[in-house]
């Protein structure tokens, strides 16, 4: 019991990450696909606005996750570490040159230099969501052995990992035009919000159709995780394609509002029916939640710990994202 609480944890991380850091790789992929015009400068200023005081913590739950992994399930961690290396190699070297190039592109002394250190943090936006997507595509096709002998380069490479790499650079653009939509509207631009709002409806479009493929490939390739998502997972994929379509009604009825909760409701929903189709699986088709559990000590004493940051750094961060929701820019 202990272990299925420490995983439901650990999940509730990657959750959170998919909604707060996608966010912000999101918002790097729209600087990326921006242009060079004058509503182009000002989309990357409300960019660097919106994201700026919370980039830093947004990659707390994925230390979460990693340290959850780590610790309570050891042999997991390493079989993913191992055979995974170069994605998540990848995906590290992502986020560092993305969070430096970030901080350099507003203090850079020439405009050359703030173009190349935006370049750099744009293009990093799109590679590292992508190769997160390829890790989660590798763990559900069940591409990822318990010895971490897995092939190094096609145990990432294959069918289920590609499409779950496009399309979490499309979930992450998708959810961070809406996002940005909403907080140009706060500010008063509402030419700028139009702007992130067409972007939005294209990114829900799009999105709407890699899910699709990404479903059939499901079919295809990972049966195990299939069944999950037409049993358990159902209810939570059918509450993801709603708010999906309730995000693109509220955005064509300019009910903001609505479609930033829509915008959370349809990521968060389809993340978490991931997790429940492939429940009590760590490793799809391989290992269960008690095949590479920890000690159950540890157990009991991770839950101490999660219930500690509960009352100490939950608080923190809902503290930290309300002052940042509020209008301050006029």
């Amino acid at each position: 019991m202990s272990a299925d609480l420490v995983a439901a944890a650990m999940f509730a991380g990657v959750v959170l990450y998919a909604l707060f850091g996608g966010a912000d790789y999101g918002a790097g992929v729209w600087d990326l696909t921006a242009g060079r015009d004058d509503m182009a400068d000002r989309a990357r200023r409300q960019i660097d606005r919106s994201i700026g005081p919370v980039w830093e913590a947004n990659h707390v739950w994925l230390i979460f996750v990693i340290v959850m992994l780590w610790t309570g399930f050891p042999r997991a961690f390493s079989a993913v570490m191992t055979t995974l290396a170069v994605p998540w190699s990848l995906a590290g070297l992502g986020i560092v040159f993305r969070g430096g190039a970030f901080v350099f592109r507003k203090s850079s002394p020439t405009y050359a230099q703030a173009q190349l250190h935006g370049a750099v943090f744009a293009a990093s936006s799109v590679v590292t969501p992508f190769f997160l997507g390829t890790i989660a595509g590798a763990i559900a096709s069940g591409r990822v052995p318990i010895d971490g002998g897995g092939d190094p380069l096609t145990s990432w490479t294959g069918p289920l990992s590609i499409v779950g790499g496009v399309l979490a650079v499309l979930v992450t653009a998708f959810l961070a035009a809406v996002l940005l939509t909403v907080d140009a509207d706060r500010r008063g631009d509402q030419e700028l919000s139009e702007w992130f709002r067409r972007r939005a409806l294209l990114a829900a479009a799009v999105t709407g159709v890699a899910a699709l493929t990404a479903a059939a490939t499901i079919e295809a390739t990972a049966p195990s995780l299939a069944d999950g998502l037409h049993g358990p997972g159902a209810p939570l994929v059918i509450a993801s394609a709603v708010g999906g379509i309730t995000t693109a009604w509220a955005l064509l009825r300019r009910r903001l509002a609505v479609a930033r909760i829509g915008a959370f409701v349809a990521v968060a929903a389809v993340v978490t029916g991931w997790g429940v189709a492939q429940y009590p699986d760590v490793l799809v088709d391989v290992a269960t939640i008690d095949d590479v559990a920890g000690a159950p000590v540890t157990m009991r004493m991770l839950l101490v710990v999660v219930a500690a940051a509960g009352v100490i750094v939950v608080p923190a961060l809902v503290w930290l994202l309300r002052l940042v929701d509020q209008p301050r820019w006029k």
